[in-house]
């Protein structure tokens, strides 16, 4: 049985993207949309264990018609990101932590489970071998997405016996096209993103999948991104589509919604708790009702709010809608707290200020 010792075959891409094309779509690769020469493969079946680990050329793959996730859904994957550094090296931002919650999601979805060490040398291969795709835009990354799913050729409804995970890189700018210094949220009132029990602590498919019918209907009221309330009383605020929420009060101090399993354990969200706390000020994690939102915003007690996650990072949020209305939170522009936070992320991130914390991993 393979283990998180084994070694990778290497099959490099036969024809790769050439020079001159590589660096003009680098030059404005935008998100999500440019991708390397190469992936990483790891093979997953019962009795075997994890075997037939390599690098080998991004390409198309074949599925049976009755793959077991096509039916029911066994999929899995995370986000993290290599930054250039100060020192002209190339790092990543606490993998531990992702493969860790790489982990969990498994445990949640009855699929195989990764091991850690393993998770992170798949990356560390890829990375070496597509490290010239590098993006030259300012502020760029490599955006990193594990991911896996079940394979069995089978149609019933239990956990496959067959698992596929691989990993696949995307050159990337910012996050979102509009370019703003702070987003404008739409407040969903007709659907929830996750309820108690449900998959919401898990970085699966279907949570995405499910956020994107009331994301379209942001985009309708002219809305970047979307908020969710709690399936239960339908008053307290959870999460983003696809980001965590942090408010900030007059007094200097942060409040974020609790994890409580509707709400996904972020990276970022707990970087940035920790870092907030360094410099002494109070994070508080409670609920936080939509209505008092409106209420502290009105009054000038909540002065700034923003958004987190691997690939936005941070994001201040400046307007907040909903079918009663509108309001801003302060000017309705990035606010100093969210600002110096943000900036003290990334300097660590890139290596421009020191790592108290073992978060950054070196790539060489």
């Amino acid at each position: 049985m393979a283990d998180s010792r084994q070694s990778f075959v290497i099959e490099r891409n036969p024809e790769p993207v050439g020079v001159a094309d590589r660096a003009k779509v680098l030059a404005d690769p935008g998100f999500g949309r440019v991708f390397t020469d190469h992936m990483a493969l790891i093979r997953y079946s019962e009795g075997k264990g994890w075997h037939d680990a390599r690098i080998t050329a991004r390409k198309p793959l074949m599925l049976d018609p009755a793959s077991a996730v096509l039916h029911y859904a066994q999929e899995i994957f995370e986000g993290l990101k290599a930054y250039k550094t100060a020192d002209g090296g190339m790092a990543m931002f606490r993998p531990d932590a992702n493969a860790r919650r790489f982990r969990q999601s498994a445990q949640r979805l009855a699929m195989a489970e990764l091991p850690e060490e393993l998770f992170i040398e798949s990356i560390r291969q890829l990375v070496a071998i597509d490290k010239d795709w590098f993006p030259t835009v300012e502020g760029g990354s490599l955006y990193i997405r594990p991911f896996m799913f079940a394979n069995e050729v089978f149609l019933g409804v239990k956990p496959s016996s067959e698992y596929l995970y691989l990993v696949i890189i995307s050159p990337v700018g910012g996050y979102f096209k509009s370019g703003a210094p702070a987003v404008s949220i739409w407040v969903s009132q007709n659907y929830t993103r996750a309820a108690p029990g449900g998959t919401g602590a898990a970085k699966c498919g279907g949570n995405y999948a499910s956020s994107l019918v009331a994301q379209a209907e942001a985009s309708k009221h002219g809305c970047d991104q979307v908020v969710f309330l709690d399936a239960a009383e339908h008053k307290w605020v959870e999460e983003l589509g696809g980001m965590n929420v942090f408010f900030v009060f007059e007094d200097g101090s942060l409040q974020t919604p609790p994890l409580s399993g509707t709400i996904l354990p972020g990276i970022t969200r707990d970087s940035l708790m920790t870092l907030a706390r360094s410099e002494g000020l109070t994070v508080r994690e409670e609920p936080y009702s939509f209505d008092q939102w409106k209420r502290d915003a009105a009054s000038g007690k909540l002065t700034e709010c923003f958004a987190c996650g691997t690939a936005a990072v941070v994001t201040p949020i400046g307007k907040v809608a909903s079918p009663e209305g509108e309001f801003k939170m302060g000017a309705g522009g990035p606010g100093q707290t969210t600002m110096r936070i943000k900036q003290k992320l990334v300097d660590i991130q890139r290596g421009v200020a020191p790592d108290p914390h073992g978060w950054v991993h070196k790539l060489g």
